[in-house]
């Protein structure tokens, strides 16, 4: 089903309703890593997302009938939105059933497409049977998120716009959650050249497509656990499956910490926001072992709540020690407060927090706890001040930063 002719036919459906998402070179993650990265940034599409390209091609092929019925699917945000967006420019009724762990900007945004959201479960899975349910209950038509090679051939039009900027492609890095995206993006990409590498790229803590291509058949995690709430899927599509199996070329792993650093990178060098899905295509750059090669980098979405942006950037600062915390004794006495601010001042540190406590020790003219939450340039920086404070006898531990 997934032929050059229906991509074809697709890109100039998808046409009607997506922004044209020119590749970025990207200088940062070039010098990283000795390639040519470039970043396919999807998130600055309309809805946020690439989804709205397989939800609009999806419903260009329905029957009236099958339209009139009204529409029912069940997403973790950003295909919810695409069909909800796609169903507001057919007129046609949407009812979206999103986890309840869903954030907030994406339940708010597919309610302004005029859908009706019901939220269900803890997870993508246990919001999908819900909404089957109310498929059978209603009559709804149901637009599966990934599960589907018609939906799988709209996201696909993304393959075909980055041949068209850089025909010369080596390697195409795609995120994967059921799996819907790489289906289209890898078939099509080996369809116009069978020697470009496709890697799909998928949480640690929810990596279904890898256990299920290990296995030789589609299986089911028994939990999943990642901040890539977009990719938090624990079955991989079985429509889809043998495509993924002939044309993905690897599955790499990122762990959550990664997109953690990796938001951060990109918010500074690019002044994009990425959710945390959409990152797991350049966080992996890290674990390719080449160089010296053309590589595009899909940037799938950029739908986060500003809540999660402000715990991720707390995060990827610490992580990176260009934020820390560090505990220190001293006798409780007028001036020794001073005495260590001035040793942190003469290495440029910034001291963002204190926390004094003079109940450390029974004898306070001994010893009392002072905690100490600095902003620093980076691992090296933070090293040279905790030198200095050691050079001046006061013995500094690092603690837990809670900002």
């Amino acid at each position: 089903m997934l032929t050059l002719e229906k991509f074809e036919e697709a890109s100039e459906v998808v046409k009607q309703v997506t922004q044209e998402t020119k590749l970025v070179y990207s200088d940062f993650y070039s010098a990283q890593t000795g390639n040519k990265v470039y970043l396919k940034p999807e998130n600055m599409q309309f809805t946020g997302a690439y989804k709205l390209r397989g939800a609009y091609y999806k419903l260009s092929t329905l029957t009236k009938e099958e339209q009139e019925k009204g529409l029912i699917t069940a997403s973790a945000g950003n295909h919810a939105q695409g069909v909800a967006y796609a169903a507001k420019c057919y007129g046609v009724k949407a009812v979206i059933v999103m986890p309840t762990t869903t954030p907030l900007i994406k339940v708010n945004r597919t309610k302004s497409y005029g859908a009706e959201v019901v939220l269900y479960g803890d997870v993508y899975d246990e919001a999908c049977e819900h909404a089957y349910e109310l498929a059978k209950e209603h009559g709804y038509t149901f637009i599966h998120p990934f599960d589907d090679p018609v939906v799988a051939t709209g996201q696909g039009t993304i393959a075909m716009e980055i041949f068209k900027e850089l025909p010369l492609v080596d390697y195409i890095l795609v995120p994967i959650g059921g799996g819907g995206l790489a289906t289209g993006v890898s078939t099509l990409a080996k369809l116009l050249n069978p020697k470009i590498q496709v890697i799909g790229v998928e949480p640690a803590g929810a990596n279904c497509l890898q256990e299920s291509l290990k296995a030789g058949k589609v299986v089911t995690l028994p939990k999943v656990s990642t901040i890539a709430d977009g990719t938090a899927v624990k079955t991989p599509g079985s429509k889809i499956f043998p495509y993924l199996v002939k044309n993905l070329d690897n599955i790499i792993t990122v762990e959550d910490e990664e997109l953690v650093v990796a938001f951060l990178d990109m918010v500074e060098n690019h002044k994009m926001v990425v959710e945390n899905s959409g990152l797991l295509t350049v966080a992996a750059l890290k674990h390719l072992d080449v160089k010296g090669r053309k590589i595009v980098s899909i940037l799938s979405g950029g739908n986060m709540d500003v809540i999660t942006m402000s715990s991720v950037v707390q995060q990827g600062l610490i992580l990176r020690d260009r934020i820390f915390t560090v505990s220190v004794l001293l006798p409780d006495k007028p001036g020794e407060l001073s005495r260590v601010a001035d040793v942190i001042a003469k290495q440029n540190g910034n001291v963002i927090k204190l926390e004094h406590n003079q109940f450390i020790s029974i004898n306070r003219s001994a010893a009392v706890e002072l905690r100490i939450t600095l902003e620093a340039f980076g691992s090296e920086h933070k090293a040279q001040i905790i030198k200095a404070l050691e050079d001046e006898n006061y013995k500094p531990r690092l603690v837990r930063t809670n900002i």
